[in-house]
């Protein structure tokens, strides 16, 4: 009689299990798995994606400012390796042609709270966008974007550790003035070069137009000794520079 009990308590339990696992397999096919999506985008796996998968307009708006911002931690990490291999390099004394790379949208000014405001309630939202996008967009084109915290720090280590600042956008060239306006007021003053996107590059894609800009600085005799940006664009192709970074970006893609 105990044996015919246990055999039947066995049977259940298998079948609870069974039932457990065929639940869990159900709710992993039926819901989106944004969490294991925006990790395939920061591993550059999702190239060319053109919107968010359903659903995971919540769990995006909670990840770039929710009470406990994750989007912030990550790119506190980022930026805290960049500083301690900053901080570890041999550099020359006079560090005249050592140079830090840096993108400038999403990068060091931020434009979270603008997509904030428009990917409420929507789900297709294009992700894919012109290198120029920023000033496609009255609000942002008028206002200044106020400056990522955690890339201050880096910036202003770099500068007192004597390595040079370039900013390597793909901004357009006539929107140079209001771009410096922005980089004084939010703390970014100082630089050997900014570079905005010209007419030449008018039908390139931002990866060969800014491999092409870091070769032509490697030319002139520059060392690029860090490279940072949001897009994996920003930090791949010919002359990425010594070591890259890239900060996270589930807001949009730039080919």
């Amino acid at each position: 009689m105990a044996m015919l009990l246990l055999v039947v308590l066995v049977a259940r339990f298998a079948t609870s299990q069974g039932i457990i696992t065929e639940a869990i397999i159900l709710r992993r096919h039926c819901r989106p798995n944004c969490l294991s999506w925006r990790v395939a985008n920061e591993a550059n796996n999702t190239i060319g994606w053109t919107k968010f998968p359903t659903g995971c307009i919540d769990y995006v708006k909670d990840y770039l400012v929710g009470n406990h911002s994750q989007y912030r931690d990550d790119s506190q990490l980022v930026i805290d390796q960049a500083i301690d291999y900053l901080k570890n390099l041999s550099l020359p004394k006079d560090g005249t042609n050592d140079i830090w790379v840096f993108d400038i949208d999403d990068t060091v000014l931020s434009n979270v709270q603008y997509f904030i405001d428009i990917i409420s309630g929507s789900e297709s939202w294009n992700s894919i966008l012109p290198a120029n996008w920023v000033f496609t967009v009255p609000e942002l084109a008028q206002d200044l974007a106020p400056a990522l915290p955690e890339s201050k720090r880096l910036y202003d280590e770099v500068l007192r550790l004597g390595v040079k600042v370039v900013f390597l956008t793909g901004r357009s060239e006539e929107n140079r003035n209001v771009t410096v306006v922005n980089l004084v007021a939010d703390g970014f003053g100082t630089w050997e070069k900014l570079i905005l996107k010209s007419d030449e590059f008018q039908n390139s894609t931002t990866l060969e137009y800014k491999s092409t800009m870091r070769t032509r600085l490697e030319e002139q005799g520059y060392i690029i000794v860090g490279n940072i940006g949001d897009q994996w664009s920003d930090i791949t192709g010919p002359s990425p520079g010594r070591r890259t970074f890239k900060l996270p970006n589930p807001m949009y893609y730039i080919a």
